[in-house]
């Protein structure tokens, strides 16, 4: 478990969710303009910042290329991180192909599972939520086939002009790749990341859940010791999370 503390007058803050490049790049422009607007506010009093994936609607790391653009994000990334606040990313369904260059390049950790914190006394389970609980059984397997090691080595071989726009392609046109497919509340009962929430509560206390991935802001209690969040997203909500070292809030950015 990563222990993290917070100085007086200082937040954790927590986003997910931007799918920056869709549907094209001049689409998402006045998007990433505002979530780097975000991050300029938000690094005047950020103890540590977590960005739950799917920063990227489409993100593949070659060996000497990544995808174009993005570059006011990453400087701004870069910006926080030399700052010394710390970043902490968690790879999401459409950016799961990373493997060094967010930490090499802009010294963020990377996390690849759900990760457990303890900040300033209260237990967190954070994670983008892709995968977990029950059901879903058709992006599972369809996470199973991307992440497996022969996939990725034939896709690399793919030149990038072409790879990249297939993989664009489909990630606008699938809906079980994007995550988002009805993106309407399913009722606490069927809402896949409460019920693992529960489960995972069986076992051990976690005073908060925190998730991506459904594009719902969400703030559900779970049993009057617990809260599970889901982050929303920087499309349709423009909604994060900041937790002032005694309660996790959801907020809207309204800039």
């Amino acid at each position: 478990m990563t222990t993290i503390n917070i100085p007086k007058g200082k937040k954790v803050y927590f986003a997910s969710d931007n799918h920056l490049g869709a549907p094209t790049q001049e689409q998402s422009l006045p998007r990433e303009k505002k979530f780097v607007a975000w991050m300029d506010e938000i690094k005047q009093d950020a103890a540590a910042i977590f960005l739950l994936g799917d920063l990227f609607d489409f993100w593949f790391e070659y060996k000497t290329v990544v995808p174009r653009g993005f570059t006011r994000t990453l400087g701004k990334l870069a910006e926080i991180s030399d700052s010394g606040i710390p970043i902490f990313y968690f790879v999401g369904n459409h950016d799961l192909w990373m493997h060094g260059y967010f930490e090499e390049e802009l010294h963020i950790t990377v996390f690849h599972e759900p990760e457990q914190f303890e900040i300033k006394g209260a237990s967190f389970f954070i994670g983008h939520g892709d995968g977990l609980g029950p059901g879903d059984f058709g992006f599972k397997r369809m996470k199973k086939f991307f992440t497996n090691p022969a996939s990725k080595w034939f896709f690399q071989w793919i030149h990038p002009d072409i790879g990249v726009r297939l993989a664009h392609y489909f990630s606008v046109k699938n809906k079980l790749i994007s995550g988002d497919d009805g993106a309407k509340f399913l009722g606490e009962d069927k809402e896949w990341l409460v019920q693992y929430a529960k489960r995972k509560l069986e076992t051990r206390h976690y005073d908060y859940f925190v998730f991506g991935h459904r594009h719902l802001p969400l703030e559900i209690d779970l049993n009057g010791k617990s809260k599970y969040i889901n982050l929303g997203d920087w499309i349709h909500y423009f909604t994060y999370a900041v937790f002032d070292g005694e309660r996790l809030l959801l907020e809207t950015y309204k800039g």
